[in-house]
């Protein structure tokens, strides 16, 4: 994997090449980003696909005004337009929930039923994201999804959403020993795909 550094500076100067490499380095991580903002603020599980999408080519449009020279750097300007972005895809999603909860409801006056939908979840605070600020975060990022689809889950769940382990065993609809035992089971596995020459880690 080159260096950001590089691809940044690469990039700058004109290099096509260069700056898809960048942004191809980064989906990973920002797909952990944007889905960890959405669901934090929802509460389900949504695809984050389109949002990843839109905060790529907003990144790709406005690079030319990104002023940092880090990798740091580069992953909070990544991180802020996701926000932007996840702030608009939270308040669309709440837009559509808030139409069909008013056509259930008219069904239900129609029908005699007073019964109502639920509201959307309130805003909440979103949750610590280290995993995801740490200085390997890159690659960390894409190592974890070299991984099994249930290994991918519970390693975001516990240490992205920071999720407690009867919360994990819920939404994985588990026992709360098996989650553990299978979050155990992908660190090794994440872990070995980060060592050099693993299956997602190592500088190439």
């Amino acid at each position: 994997m080159r260096g950001v550094v590089e691809l940044i500076r690469r990039a700058r100067e004109g290099e096509l090449e260069a700056r898809d490499e960048l942004f191809r380095q980064c989906r990973s991580y920002v797909g952990l980003i944007a889905r960890a903002q959405v669901e934090s603020w929802l509460r389900v599980k949504v695809d984050a696909s389109d949002l990843v999408q839109q905060t790529l080519l907003e990144a790709h449009r406005d690079f030319s005004r990104f002023r940092g020279q880090s990798e740091q750097e580069w992953l909070a300007w990544l991180r802020r337009i996701v926000a932007r972005n996840a702030a608009d895809f939270v308040r669309q999603y709440r837009g559509a929930a808030k139409r069909a909860v008013r056509r259930e409801v008219g069904f239900a006056a129609e029908s005699g039923d007073g019964g109502g939908a639920p509201e959307p979840a309130a805003p909440v605070e979103t949750p610590s994201q280290e995993f995801l600020h740490l200085e390997a975060a890159l690659q960390v990022s894409a190592a974890l999804e070299t991984l099994p689809p249930d290994y991918q889950e519970v390693v975001f769940l516990r240490n992205v959403q920071r999720l407690s382990f009867d919360e994990v065993a819920r939404r994985m609809n588990r026992s709360r020993p098996a989650a553990q035992m299978l979050w155990l089971r992908a660190l090794k596995k994440l872990r070995a795909a980060l060592e050099p020459g693993g299956e997602g880690g190592g500088p190439s």
